[in-house]
């Protein structure tokens, strides 16, 4: 068995089907061990290694278990970082097997070489900046204890990267015993937890509990408990922008978004609570913007995996699926908690300016949308002023994922991330489920031709672009912040659907300049049975539902 037949069967005992990379020389005999095994891993090859990182974090978020990446030495490897630092910082679980030189190349000259040698760049250093573990694998005899390593790094929340110099990759193990997971621990507080169901006990007592759920619960896989919590408290329930997946949209308790693109029901119903609830978020600014004032009037509790960033009775723990079922138990006496009666209350949109031109307004498109997805569906939304139209607006399809990267805000990161997502669901799915990306023509212009790797394995995956022909975040930014005196985010027009289509003539692609254009192609696309493409035609000045915006308008015309 070589160190390649090793990590290639590593892979399969975490349960894992994929691996997304792109090949190299370093990274070769990886490949040559896929291709050998007689385990079900395949190996996907992405366009860019960015992303490859990102697919494997939509994989993971979709099964609730690892990702992983391979890429190859040098550009390669750089071009992992930024993928793996959204990762890092949304706690996602991804493994990255990085190839590197030849041992007896390192500090000699070697073509890519970043051992930290001789003035050569140091992996180490530069991907222990953005994971949870980073280790050189330097004999074939170290892998083993090393997979080990980065395997219970990663399991604890964000990458972990090993970097295998390609004589180590190819090195014979001998006779080893095969990889194994072990069973998983968890961690939690109870003095912590004790406090926190005190609080909530008291404060049931004098008045209303709000709960804000986080993306830990979506992690866990804690949705089901969230509810049964939320219903023994009798509690109405806001989301962290990432987290619209947590908590049924459709529910009459549901309060909707926190934050930067949130609703004024939550803020409202936190203005007459008696305690706050964080699930599973540490409240980071763009949660709790526009909260906090509210938050310091009345008591703060958590219950996740690290305290959040304000004050707060704080429990920790490391499964959120255990800790919400235990109180719901405990808060409710045992006894069933009946459903709560009536229908979801209608979220008041931010009121934004009036937008007179070209295209079709955000709020209309979101909707159209909406009107359109199918129970199950996937939805990642990409950065910008499409993201925070899709989070202010969509109301997520039950029984299905919804993704935004907050955790760093890479541009064309839904790209990837549905991409994986759409992987992972079809090899553990029995029927098909359909994967929608939403994102800007920036986002698309930077990483949306990753819609080759969808056509060339038929994924169920719908590419919605809203095409305003600028980096409209940054225009509107020129305007609101700099006077609008220049603008160096706006474009020439790009025509997305007839070049995407004069692209892949077998692919369903389509422009909409209508909101009727636009039902009628976003069906027609949901029920194909591989992937399609839409491209939406916007106003680049329109702005989109998102607090900072709106403050400072709303400041310069009241001075």
């Amino acid at each position: 068995m070589r160190v390649v037949d090793y990590l290639v069967q590593a892979v399969s005992a975490l349960g894992v089907r994929h691996i997304f990379g792109v090949d190299g020389a370093n990274i070769e005999d990886l490949y040559d061990a896929i291709f050998d095994a007689s385990d079900d891993v395949t190996g996907v090859i992405a366009k860019h290694e960015f992303s490859a990182a990102t697919m494997a974090d939509g994989y993971a978020r979709s099964t609730g278990g690892f990702g992983v990446v391979a890429a190859t030495s040098g550009g390669g490897a750089m071009n992992l970082v930024a993928g793996l630092a959204e990762s890092f910082a949304s706690r996602v679980p991804v493994l990255a097997l990085v190839g590197q030189p030849p041992t007896s190349l390192e500090g000699n000259g070697a073509f890519q070489d970043t051992s930290g040698r001789a003035g050569a760049i140091d992996a180490v250093r530069l991907f222990g900046a953005v994971s949870t573990y980073c280790a050189r694998v330097e004999t074939g005899a170290d892998l083993p204890d090393q997979v080990n390593r980065a395997v219970g790094a990663a399991r604890r929340g964000g990458p972990a990267v090993l970097l295998l110099p390609k004589d180590v990759q190819q090195a014979d193990l001998g006779d080893v015993a095969p990889f194994r997971l072990s069973a998983r621990t968890h961690r939690s507080d109870r003095a912590g937890i004790a406090r926190v169901r005190d609080a909530l006990a008291g404060a049931r007592q004098t008045g209303k509990i709000v709960i804000i759920a986080g993306d830990q619960v979506a992690r866990d896989d804690a949705r089901d408990e969230l509810a049964r919590l939320a219903t023994a408290l009798d509690a109405a329930v806001g989301v962290a922008p990432d987290a619209k997946d947590t908590y049924d949209n459709a529910d009459p308790a549901f309060c909707g978004v926190a934050g930067t693109m949130g609703h004024p029901e939550l803020a409202a119903a936190i203005r007459s609570s008696a305690l706050c609830l964080l699930v599973g978020t540490r409240l980071p600014v763009p949660t709790r913007a526009g909260l906090e004032p509210l938050l310091t009037d009345c008591t703060v509790a958590s219950i996740g995996v690290a305290p959040p960033y304000l004050p707060a009775i704080h429990a920790t723990s490391t499964d959120l699926s255990h800790t919400l079922a235990d109180l719901a138990e405990e808060l409710s006496g045992g006894a069933a908690e009946p459903e709560r009666a009536g229908t979801a209350q209608p979220l008041t949109p931010l009121r934004v300016p009036g937008s007179s031109g070209p295209g079709l307004r955000y709020r209309d498109v979101v909707e159209t949308i909406d009107a359109a997805l199918p129970e199950g569906t996937d939805v990642f939304a990409d950065a910008g002023n499409t993201g925070a139209a899709v989070v202010h607006h969509l109301r997520v399809p039950r029984d299905g994922r919804f993704v935004v990267a907050l955790g760093m805000g890479g541009m064309g990161y839904a790209f990837g991330a549905g991409i994986g997502s759409a992987f992972a669901r079809k090899a553990a799915a029995h029927g098909v489920r359909r994967t929608v990306v939403i994102g800007g023509d920036g986002a698309f212009f930077m990483h949306g031709l990753e819609l080759h790797t969808a056509i060339e394995h038929a994924l169920p995956v719908t590419f919605v672009v809203l095409n305003n022909n600028a980096h409209a975040m940054c225009v509107t930014r020129e305007q609101l912040y700099y006077r609008d005196r220049y603008s160096f985010n706006r474009f020439r027009p790009a025509y997305l659907g007839a070049g995407v289509a004069a692209m892949f003539p077998e692919l369903p692609a389509f422009s909409a300049h209508t909101v009727g254009e636009l039902d009628h192609a976003l069906r027609y696309c949901l029920e194909t049975e591989g992937p399609s493409f839409l491209s939406i035609e916007c106003d680049p000045d329109e702005i989109p539902p998102f607090l900072p915006f709106l403050t400072t308008i709303e400041q310069s015309r009241n001075p």
